[in-house]
């Protein structure tokens, strides 16, 4: 992709970025609630059945927007490298289908066909789960660490700092962080901003 077009894209993310930037949601030291949502193999998965991770990767995510299409490469990376070592990829659709055709559970199927995603890639249709976690963008990210108390928001925002490039990017913000979790350390840099496509809404 040229820089010219990214450049455009940012500046249409940015048209109604201040709307969704004003909503609220899970924080770093949060207890995040479970879910049961429809993966793309017609599977209801919670985050309860994965019984030996230490924690997840929550990817808000979708077919068309062209930020996601940049990064999904980098989210199979992650889920390859990082599930092994117990903070497994949960992708997790959240837009509406009537406003984004392309984003519909049929076509999230063809996806995963097509780029052979080793993760489940979750439907939230009712948009119940985005809303609560506070998503506003795709991709936008929640690292869960298990704990006793439950699943603790150990960081929230984005990949890295490069969607255009993933070699090109000085910073690989969940890399980090989960390095530092395994480590046994705390998160350095919990938060970040999260660069993407707006989510879109359903009509209330």
């Amino acid at each position: 992709m040229k820089t010219p077009t990214l450049l455009l894209l940012f500046l249409l993310v940015g048209v109604t970025a201040t709307a969704q930037s004003q909503r609220t949601g899970l924080q770093p030291g949060d207890i995040a609630p479970d879910f049961s949502l429809k993966n793309v193999d017609g599977q209801m998965v919670s985050l309860a059945s994965y019984k030996q991770a230490k924690g997840f990767i929550v990817v808000f995510t979708c077919n068309h927007c062209p930020f996601s299409k940049l990064y999904e490469d980098r989210i199979i990376a992650l889920h390859q490298k990082y599930a092994p070592k117990g903070y497994p990829v949960v992708a997790i659709n959240p837009n509406d289908a009537k406003k984004q055709p392309e984003d519909s559970f049929e076509m999230m199927i063809q996806r995963a066909e097509e780029k052979g995603f080793p993760f489940a890639y979750l439907h939230d249709e009712t948009q119940e789960v985005a809303r609560t976690y506070g998503a506003a963008r795709t991709p936008h990210v929640w690292i869960l660490q298990k704990t006793e108390q439950g699943l603790k928001v150990a960081y929230v925002g984005g990949i890295d700092n490069n969607p255009e490039n993933a070699v090109a990017a000085t910073e690989k913000y969940v890399e980090r962080a989960l390095d530092e979790l395994l480590a046994g350390r705390s998160v350095s840099k919990p938060t970040t901003k999260a660069i993407g496509c707006t989510i879109k809404w359903r009509d209330m």
